[in-house]
């Protein structure tokens, strides 16, 4: 169990480590996906910084921090629930795999991290 935790959590650190990445970047989808659901593109560094937040604080959690990587995966769960709600509200249903599935690696490291 503890092997599928390590692995499902850098999993999610990794994409959330990408999409900031691309949010600093100001990629042309992360600009034209947020305009579509309401976010303004002032609004991406500091969302930028809530995932950055969140995947580090996974890894600290992965290092023997326990309470700030359960922490980190909550912020995260909460995050991308506010991500498919803007898809929900927009209307925007093409692409809201995209948050689902970062919803989904989110919600998996912290079910599993709580039962380590």
């Amino acid at each position: 169990m503890f092997s599928t935790y390590v692995a499902v959590t850098l999993v999610t650190v990794a994409i959330n480590a990408a999409i900031v990445a691309a949010d600093l970047a100001k990629a042309r989808f992360v600009v034209a996906n947020s305009a579509e659901v309401g976010v303004p593109r002032e609004a991406l560094p500091l969302l930028a910084a809530l995932k950055g937040a969140g995947a580090a604080g996974l890894v600290l959690g992965l290092l023997g921090l326990d309470a700030i990587g359960i922490a980190a995966a909550a912020g995260l769960v909460a995050f991308f629930i506010c991500a498919v709600a803007a898809h929900v509200r927009a209307r925007v249903f093409y692409n809201i795999a995209f948050p689902g599935a970062y919803l989904a690696l989110a919600a998996s490291s912290l079910g599993l991290a709580l039962a380590n």
